[in-house]
């Protein structure tokens, strides 16, 4: 069959508008919606201007500069030299810049004076869902998972490996001293770039130290990111943060097809996940404006102290606990009946186990101690089975025991098992497109605080991605935006 002609030098003898470049359910053109719905006093709250100054050099225009950030966020493009880049030869950034092209520095200055206020833009998306009706908030999921830091896991010291690096740096700054010092010659105007990086190691360890000293721990320390730690991934230790998620599901029927929304994001430096369920929960709860029927959480979750949280609160959480499988055990202590009258077990076989005394640990709570007579338990057909102490069967309670065995007899319903199915689909396929589509496997940021802005502003491009195809499955429709917040 015959070529089409080619040429790379073809005019265009009707240079089209920007517009007819995009698609009219183009995700651009949703970003271009969102951000055109935000009111003045959304803009005031992230301390940005629409007004410019009346003298100077005309600026890049805020609307510009915050659809580039928020669109690059929900592709995968999140640091400043490649966002200056989409925004010189990528149609859809043309398109949203208005065909100007702002170099890094710029996109860097706005990024770094705005973004702690741009966590406001979670809330926004998640409101806009709710008001719209699209979110399901019969059910909700919480997970975290571990984010490599902007630092490498060998620069993790402890205090004697600090003190080590020191000593060798200080040897180091005395060498180079001495080969820069010359036969009367006047000192140099400024150091040399090895005796200077090397002085500026000295004061990050000395600060690191000082830090280490300051926790009273005997913890380890990143000389990149201070408040980095290492963490167990599924591709062994990196330095990283444990970035936590709330998510609940679309409303399929309202929504046209099925999705998810991040109600909450939080990072912490812990690696366990056990302080984390009731304040995330109260996190999804102040976004969303409406408290989540149930919460579905992991193992790593699971504590005495958060079961009495929820209770208190009145919240409905379904939740596993670790080892799980030693309940199967017919002599497991949550078969043994407890008497309140005599403050007393009874077990399985009939015996009584009577209460004995506390017993206290460092750092924890008191433990009820309840033991059976010697005697009888050896004399019971289930001894070796139950206990192989002689002096008769013990059991620990502590002061959650009463909400603990509560919560095991709700996981053994038909209600919670069904419910717990549903856990796997909404945190673990949120943190898939956020890994993979938007390129979360690492923060670019340092710091607890500037790395958790990261995390925020990633939740909100993750929910503008759910929300354009909604949009875009009804049409794509203007004012989109504004009904919603409306």
């Amino acid at each position: 069959m015959p070529l089409r002609p080619m040429s790379r030098e073809q005019a265009w003898l009707l240079p089209p508008t920007l517009g007819e470049l995009i698609p009219m359910t183009h995700p651009a053109r949703f970003v271009a919606e969102f951000v055109d719905s935000l009111e003045d006093r959304e803009w005031a709250g992230m301390g940005i201007e629409l007004d410019g100054p009346l003298e100077g050099a005309p600026a890049y225009h805020p609307r510009a500069l915050l659809s580039a950030w928020v669109y690059g966020f929900m592709t995968g493009v999140r640091s400043c030299r490649k966002l200056e880049g989409a925004c010189r030869d990528q149609v859809p950034y043309l398109w949203l810049t208005g065909w100007q092209h702002p170099d890094h520095n710029t996109l860097w200055r706005f990024y770094r004076q705005h973004r702690r206020a741009m966590r406001q833009l979670l809330k926004k998306t998640v409101r806009t869902a709710v008001v719209m009706g699209l979110v399901d908030l019969a059910v909700q999921a919480v997970d975290g998972t571990k984010i490599t830091a902007n630092a490498s896991k060998h620069r993790t010291y402890d205090a004697k490996k600090l003190m080590s690096l020191l000593e060798r740096t200080a040897a180091a700054i005395a060498q180079l001293e001495a080969q820069n010092e010359g036969a009367g010659d006047p000192p140099p105007p400024q150091l040399p770039q090895k005796l200077a990086e090397a002085k500026a190691l000295r004061e990050r360890v000395r600060g690191a130290m000082r830090q280490l000293e300051a926790e009273g721990a005997q913890g380890r320390i990143n000389l990149t990111d201070s408040d980095a730690k290492l963490m167990k991934t599924r591709q062994g230790f990196v330095a990283g943060y444990n970035a936590q998620a709330m998510v609940s599901p679309l409303d399929s029927e309202r929504a046209g097809e099925r999705g998810l929304l991040i109600t909450a994001a939080e990072v912490v430096t812990e690696a366990e996940d056990h302080g984390q369920l009731a304040p995330m929960m109260e996190a999804a709860e102040e976004t969303s404006g409406i408290a989540a029927a149930v919460t579905l959480a992991d193992a790593g979750y699971h504590s005495g102290a958060n079961l009495q949280t929820c209770a208190d609160r009145g919240d409905t959480v379904v939740m596993p606990e670790s080892g799980q499988e030693s309940l199967t055990n017919p002599y497991h202590k949550q078969h043994f009946t407890y008497v309140s009258e005599t403050d007393s077990f009874i077990c399985p076989q009939g015996r009584k186990l009577w209460f004995r005394g506390l017993k206290k640990r460092t750092g924890e709570l008191p433990m009820r101690v309840y033991r059976g007579d010697g005697v009888v338990c050896r004399g019971c057909p289930a001894f070796g089975k139950c206990t192989t102490n002689r002096q008769g069967r013990v059991i620990e309670t502590g002061p959650y025991e009463a909400v603990l065995r509560e919560h095991r007899t709700w996981m053994t319903t038909p209600e919670a098992t069904e419910l717990y199915r549903q856990r796997k689909t909404l945190p673990e396929p949120t943190f898939g497109i956020l890994k993979e589509q938007q390129r979360a496997r690492h923060f670019l940021l340092r710091g607890l605080v500037n790395v958790a802005d990261e995390w925020a502003l990633l939740a909100s491009a993750f929910n503008l991605r759910t929300l354009w195809k909604v949009w875009a499955n009804q049409g794509g429709s203007r004012g989109w935006c504004v009904v919603a917040a409306a």
